[in-house]
């Protein structure tokens, strides 16, 4: 993980159109248990074989990443959802902190936590963030 796709910050812009697939409203941390199972009961269901086990991995790990954020920094009152496109997945979680951009750690020992946007980065084929309806936007498109 070398941090360089994320920069210092994400870059403002906005996410390709995707179909909906799962969507969740939530207030506290200690529903992303079962937004988690969701996703993977979910798209190995649906799926039926099109989606991998990693690339099922990949999804729990960029949903939980942005929406533990987003809960802890964002004033509550989240929604996260997953879509599709052509081509990919596209993570979006939406908080109310829309004059806070999400904010990579810079210098931060990594023992201390705070790496999870520069993963997420890493792992998207496109990632940015965005305001609308006074709510901050984050996104990122995990190719399928």
């Amino acid at each position: 993980m070398t941090g360089q796709a994320a920069g210092t910050t994400w870059p403002s812009a906005y996410p390709p159109a995707a179909d909906p697939v799962l969507d969740w409203q939530l207030t506290t941390v200690a529903e992303l248990p079962g937004v988690r199972a969701d996703v993977r009961r979910e798209l190995t269901a649906v799926a039926r074989g099109s989606v991998t086990p990693d690339l099922i991995d990949r999804l729990v790990l960029a949903l939980d990443e942005m929406a533990s954020n987003a809960l802890r920094h964002g004033g509550g009152d989240v929604r996260a959802a997953i879509g599709r496109t052509g081509s990919a997945y596209l993570v979006q979680v939406a908080d109310r902190a829309p004059h806070t951009p999400p904010s990579p750690a810079v210098g931060r020992d990594p023992s201390l936590g705070g790496l999870g946007l520069y993963l997420i980065a890493e792992l998207a084929q496109g990632h940015g963030w965005y305001v609308a309806d006074g709510a901050k936007h984050v996104w990122a498109l995990l190719p399928r």
